[in-house]
């Protein structure tokens, strides 16, 4: 890719970015994004071939701006499992109301929107694929409850980091950030850490 169209596939996912941030759930149109990146549609579509396309594009620029992949840094070079969980747990629950207006505005466009909820599926299978990895991590070091089997520990680990549920603990009930990632870290442990019997 030249610089030039690099420069203006930038432009694009900047405009994207935060037409989607001031969207309040509406439909964000090709034509909106291309008349804020200063572009005609046609141009637009050279880079973008579908709105799916541009929107998990736009997802995917957000975490490079706030550095997604640093931040699961210390998830990944975990030594245990229990570390694990608690890293990824504090990654994505901090990284939560980084890209909350984004999240909040696939979320309210999903169930009408397909190229939105393409974008939200895939941005929460990413998510899944972490919870997935620590859950993995619990198991291999035979530390996973046996309430739970890998697959059913994900579900609910994903379940509780949801976006829905971070909004009605910090905006609905008033949680403080701080408290929100240590109750979930000590609920996490609790539900998949497996007792160890005293020696």
């Amino acid at each position: 890719m030249s610089r030039d169209n690099s420069k203006t596939r930038n432009r694009i996912l900047k405009a994207a970015l935060n037409l989607l941030e001031a969207s309040r759930g509406e439909a964000v149109r090709m034509s909106d994004i291309a008349k804020r990146a200063g572009i005609s549609r046609q141009a637009l579509y050279l880079h973008f071939a579908t709105r799916a396309e541009l929107l998990i594009a736009t997802t995917h620029y957000l975490d490079g701006l706030k550095g997604s992949e640093e931040r699961l840094v210390p998830s990944r070079a975990a030594r245990s499992g229990s570390e694990r969980l608690d890293a990824f747990i504090e990654a994505w629950g901090n990284y939560i109301p980084e890209i909350h207006g984004v999240a909040k505005a696939l979320l309210a466009m999903k169930d009408t929107d397909e190229a939105a909820a393409t974008a939200w599926r895939e941005r929460m299978w990413d998510v899944r694929q972490g919870c997935a990895a620590a859950i993995n991590a619990l198991h291999s070091d035979e530390a996973l409850s046996p309430d739970h089997s890998p697959d059913q520990a994900t579900d609910i680990l994903w379940t509780l980091l949801s976006v829905r549920t971070w909004e009605q603990l910090t905006v609905e009930c008033g949680w403080s950030q701080e408290k929100y990632i240590e109750t979930l870290k000590s609920m996490a442990r609790r539900m998949f850490v497996a007792d160890r019997p005293s020696s």
